[in-house]
């Protein structure tokens, strides 16, 4: 009768250790209870005594003869119960007893990624002491460093490190402890770690820590690993950008994408190449209208008139993102933009196919000229119903960059549906004036890189560089 379970599956002596009623244990005990009946989680009284932290209660069943390395239906055993309650004198009694220091639960993982995992310094210390595998592998690959890593439990990490844990061993992710540190942001774990990993083993998993730490914003670490030597300009692997739809391959542009001007800043002093992406920084930071991050990305070097190899056109594919925020519009004009390609039409002065106002259309409804092409066309762009209204502005901010041009009959339509834009069509008639042309020149031979340097008066400096309002140059 001692042993018989009670209705909850039970024994008297399984209630008693979960009550941690020690006396009544003892007497359970003394008298013939069995130490080893489970309950319907198949948690025996030991491994309750353990959950409990209760060590009297450990030390009498293990005086009785209770099995220690059971496992419950997940695979937890006594000792790894102890572990997570980094009580040292519970373990010593179930290692002296037989606990097995290499069992693992379910999920593959042992009591030392148990005692690295929670944090708990003293239990890791014992279980090293005694032989513990320090590189041992939970079934989805972490080690007991790269789980101590995760959680930020700087002891741990500093513990593992001493005593020689593998940084260079991934996880299924494929990601390193120092991956998982730089998402973390914690300053202190990335520099240990900087010094015990392999830059070699790091460009073998695709993805450079520097992208995690640009894509979480750690602006501390991302600073570290650049003094640190890591590749400024590392790009994600194919099977690790296509995870993105952007496509995305260098840790700038997740610092651009992010809107983080600090980052931008520091990974462009560091060196950065702005025009490695298929989706250039540049595009993105003009679609965010952040002309801080536009100004930096032109300063270092960003190609103004790139395009996108996916989505073709025959103009620089920034304008996209730019024609509606004019004063943007007209700083990378000013910085080398192409303005004649936008008036360059096949159509020319004929008609030209209908606006397609859909997202997307099917190859059966576009004209066979127009899929011979290779791209789409500025005139077509800026006939776009979210563009069309500030199509005046935009064409008569471009004709001030370039000379002798014909307008095609679709911007000529669109000049002449509102009154007030008729004067830029008569700005486009010929002759241009003889002082624009001029300019065109001078900037054509000087370039616009070295106007300011020209030893010329403010007044005509400002002139060469478009700084002027129509009144100044009649």
């Amino acid at each position: 009768m001692i042993n018989k379970k009670a209705d909850c599956g039970e024994t008297a002596l399984m209630v008693a250790v979960s009550q941690e009623h020690v006396p009544c244990v003892q007497v359970l005990l003394e008298n013939g209870a069995d130490p080893d009946i489970s309950n319907r989680e198949k948690e025996t009284p030991l491994y309750k005594a353990c959950e409990r932290n209760n060590t009297a209660m450990v030390a009498a069943l293990l005086n009785h003869g209770a099995v220690v390395n059971t496992r419950c239906l997940l695979g937890w055993t006594a000792l790894q119960e102890a572990v997570c309650r980094n009580n040292v004198e519970a373990c010593e009694m179930l290692l002296r007893a037989g606990a097995k220091l290499s069992l693992t639960n379910i999920y593959g993982i042992s009591p030392l990624f148990t005692a690295a995992q929670s944090g708990q310094l003293a239990a890791l210390r014992f279980l090293l002491k005694h032989g513990a595998d320090i590189n041992s592998q939970a079934a989805d690959g972490a080690t007991a460093l790269y789980e101590a890593t995760k959680n930020e439990h700087q002891d741990i990490v500093e513990l593992l490190i001493s005593q020689k844990a593998d940084a260079n061993k991934p996880g299924k992710t494929g990601l390193l402890p120092l991956h998982v540190a730089s998402q973390t942001g914690n300053v202190a774990i990335v520099s240990m770690l900087i010094a015990v990993t392999s830059k070699a083993r790091v460009r073998r998993t695709g993805i450079s820590p520097l992208h995690v730490a640009a894509e979480y914003n750690c602006d501390d670490v991302l600073e570290l690993l650049i003094q640190a030597g890591f590749d400024i300009n590392a790009q994600l692997s194919e099977e690790r950008s296509k995870l993105y739809e952007d496509r995305r391959s260098t840790p700038l542009y997740f610092s651009v994408i992010n809107g983080n001007i600090e980052a931008v800043e520091m990974l462009l002093a560091a060196g950065a190449n702005p025009n490695m992406d298929m989706f250039r920084p540049l595009m993105v930071a003009a679609r965010q209208c952040c002309v801080k991050t536009v100004t930096l990305l032109v300063e270092h070097g960003a190609d103004v008139n790139a395009c996108i190899p996916t989505h073709p056109t025959t103009f620089p594919a920034v304008y996209m993102f730019s024609m509606k925020y004019l004063p943007m519009f007209k700083y990378l004009l000013d910085h080398g933009g192409h303005a004649l390609c936008c008036f360059e039409c096949v159509y020319g002065s004929g008609p030209h196919p209908p606006i397609n106002i859909t997202r997307s259309e099917s190859s059966d409804d576009v004209p066979h000229d127009r899929q011979q092409r290779t791209g789409v066309q500025f005139c077509e762009m800026i006939s776009a119903p979210s563009i069309c209204r500030w199509a005046g502005p935009i064409i008569d901010l471009l004709l001030d960059y370039v000379g002798h041009v014909t307008l095609c009959s679709r911007l000529i339509e669109h000049l002449n549906s509102y009154s007030a834009w008729s004067v830029i069509k008569d700005k486009a008639a010929p002759p241009r004036p003889l002082l624009h042309l001029c300019r065109l020149k001078i900037e054509k031979l000087v370039g616009h890189k070295h106007l300011k340097k020209l030893p010329l008066p403010g007044a005509l400096i400002r002139f060469l560089k478009h700084q002027h309002t129509s009144q100044d140059e009649s």
